[in-house]
């Protein structure tokens, strides 16, 4: 294997508030590998964005990192740099790793634009910047960022306002301004939500080659399953905090191991399933202002076992690349059988896509 551009090693952060200490993030584990496509999944308010938000050292002044760090490793002058994100001010982090190094497409592309300023200025001023170009090298460049992204006639776009554009090409002019340092790490929080279907498959399309182009590194945020589906090489499913499962696209897919990850599964609309209602979760999320005690999914979870709501489970290893923490995985464990309709869902999707073998199966 690579070894990873980005791990993030026992990461807990907490928020104080009002009503008390959130504890936002509690011991999170995660590697990416260059040139991987890593998609973060989760219910709202599972940690998603929290995580990534520290690797770009971005979270708000309430905040307190308790444990763990992210290393970094990249290139400097063709010297390998490993680096701590979490050691840098929020001063060094934006002038040596931010854009730079490091950049992220939100969800909403008008928040990430200045409105009274024409969108070639914006691309031009990172390369300004961070790359001491010359306005008319940076004027170049910005050109060739927005061809890239497949924006038609750059040079009248250049002048163009925010508002003067649609949600499709505000988002390409923000994949262009997050390019233009040639980053080595590109993360994506829901960068397609804003967006109506066509448009997203653009979007998404649009990143994978630039991706392939590039050599980037890319962490995808979401809840849409859908979008994974389409994107990713390896996911990660959080709840509460924790990473809960991860394992490569296939393993998640079709092979899933925790009664959470079967549960979103189960919760996706698709043609096949006769059924005229959609599968939920029952419950809610724990409120993370009070102590988990085990298994902080076990309230939700049909087949609990006692040891569930006294200590919380480990990640078992299922394979070289798929890990889950549910101790229904455990070999004194009694056999969980999966429901039926996700199993005819898995069958059916094992067909279409012709990758996955027998073998793999659910024990």
């Amino acid at each position: 294997m690579n070894e990873p551009v980005l791990s993030i090693r026992d990461l807990s952060i907490s928020f104080k508030t009002s009503n008390g200490t959130v504890n936002a993030i509690r011991g999170v584990d995660l590697d990416l590998n260059k040139g991987e496509t890593l998609a973060i999944v989760g219910e709202s308010g599972s940690g998603k964005s929290v995580t990534v938000k520290a690797i770009m050292g971005i979270l708000s002044g309430n905040q307190e990192i308790r444990s763990g760090t992210i290393q970094f490793r990249y290139n400097r002058d063709g010297e390998e740099v490993h680096q701590d994100l979490l050691q840098l001010s929020k001063k060094d982090m934006r002038r040596r790793i931010n854009g730079k190094r490091i950049a992220m497409v939100f969800q909403d592309p008008m928040t990430s634009l200045n409105p009274t300023m024409a969108v070639g200025k914006q691309i031009m001023e990172g390369l300004i910047i961070h790359l001491k170009m010359s306005r008319p090298e940076a004027h170049e460049r910005a050109l060739e960022l927005l061809r890239l992204v497949g924006i038609a006639d750059p040079e009248k776009r250049m002048k163009s306002y925010p508002h003067q554009l649609s949600g499709g090409m505000r988002q390409r002019v923000v994949i262009a301004i997050m390019l233009a340092c040639n980053p080595e790490v590109l993360i994506c929080d829901e960068p397609t939500t804003a967006l109506d279907v066509t448009v997203q498959a653009k979007i998404l399309e649009l990143i994978k080659n630039i991706q392939a182009k590039m050599q980037l590194s890319v962490i995808y945020i979401t809840h849409d399953l859908g979008v994974v589906a389409k994107v990713a090489d390896s996911v990660a499913v959080m709840y509460a905090g924790k990473i809960v499962e991860r394992g490569t696209v296939n393993e998640i897919f079709y092979d899933p191991r925790h009664p959470y990850t079967c549960g979103l599964l189960s919760s996706m609309p698709d043609i096949v399933t006769e059924t005229e209602k959609l599968y939920s979760i029952p419950g809610s999320p724990p409120n993370l202002l009070h102590e988990v005690k085990g298994d902080a999914f076990a309230p939700r979870n049909r087949y609990a076992l006692n040891i569930d709501f006294q200590e919380e489970p480990p990640m078992f290893q299922i394979s070289d690349t798929h890990y889950a923490a549910t101790w229904l995985l455990h070999e004194q464990a009694p056999s969980m059988e999966m429901a039926a309709s996700l199993k005819a869902r898995i069958e059916t999707a094992r067909k279409e896509a012709g990758e996955w073998t027998e073998s793999d199966s659910w024990r």
